[in-house]
């Protein structure tokens, strides 16, 4: 068996892999790469980022987003959040927004990863998993960045955290709210903004 087959044996549909790791693999790392390349058994996501497509019916699936940004941080401590995931809210959001952020402790700029735009903000704080007290508490944060009325949002998003679980809230605007989320939600919460 000759060391481009061993290599293909190693790789996993769906899986992202960094150029060092290939190199664990191989002894010729840039004519192999170049070669699955060619024959489409990996895809560059990113300089010295590399996917092996995942077959469906309807062609290669894109990678995973969280794989992608876990090799490109080569760290697993991030949060992916959506500008999209405002409109499950309830709060008056519904533009569509072809952007992902990714909040995390390395990185901070805008990058294309799997043709796909990420927008990568370095942060000392940010939960583990997206909750809609965390959600809300970013879209009052990212406000300014967001096409729809400020103000009607805001009058809304007041309106929504009165149903919220007070204490969960409570814990995200604390946290992670910056100076207008704290403004706003904090006299909803029967604290002083």
């Amino acid at each position: 068996m000759t060391a481009l087959n061993r290599l293909k044996k190693r790789l996993r549909p769906g899986q992202v892999y960094r150029r060092a790791d290939l190199a664990r693999m191989t002894t010729a790392v840039d004519r192999h790469l170049r070669q699955l390349l060619d024959e489409g058994r990996l895809v560059k996501v990113s300089a010295g980022l590399y996917a092996t497509p995942k077959k469906t019916r309807f062609g290669d699936a894109p990678a995973d987003p969280n794989k992608v940004v876990e090799r490109f941080l080569k760290d697993d401590r991030f949060l992916i959040v959506s500008p999209n995931d405002y409109n499950g809210l309830g709060v008056g959001t519904t533009q569509l927004y072809n952007e992902t952020v990714v909040y995390n402790g390395k990185r901070h700029g805008r990058f294309h990863l799997d043709g796909r735009p990420f927008d990568f903000r370095r942060k000392a704080f940010f939960p583990k998993e997206v909750t809609v007290e965390f959600l809300l508490v970013d879209l009052l944060n990212n406000l300014k960045r967001l096409a729809e009325d400020g103000d009607e949002v805001v009058r809304r998003a007041k309106a929504r955290a009165v149903d919220m679980d007070t204490s969960a809230l409570r814990t995200a605007v604390e946290n992670f709210g910056g100076v207008r989320a704290k403004h706003e939600l904090m006299p909803v919460l029967g604290g002083a903004a």
